[in-house]
């Protein structure tokens, strides 16, 4: 009974070790997610928005430039 008493305490301890080892990992992997995601944002914010035909039939209403 002790020998699975104490493989019981080894394996819970594995699990807690493996879920911490997991949170940070994900910490991680976040971080890089929301760093790229900053990148992305100043790129797509530098980017000169084109603006619609002020005149004229076509491109009044949507951009039609390419």
């Amino acid at each position: 009974m002790d020998a699975a008493v104490s493989n019981m305490v080894n394996a819970t301890l594995d699990m807690r070790q493996a879920q911490t080892i997991q949170q940070a990992q994900f910490s991680v992997f976040k971080e890089a997610l929301d760093g790229q995601a900053a990148q992305i944002t100043a790129l797509m914010d530098s980017v000169a928005q084109p603006q619609l035909a002020t005149n004229g039939s076509v491109g009044t209403q949507i951009n039609t430039t390419a």
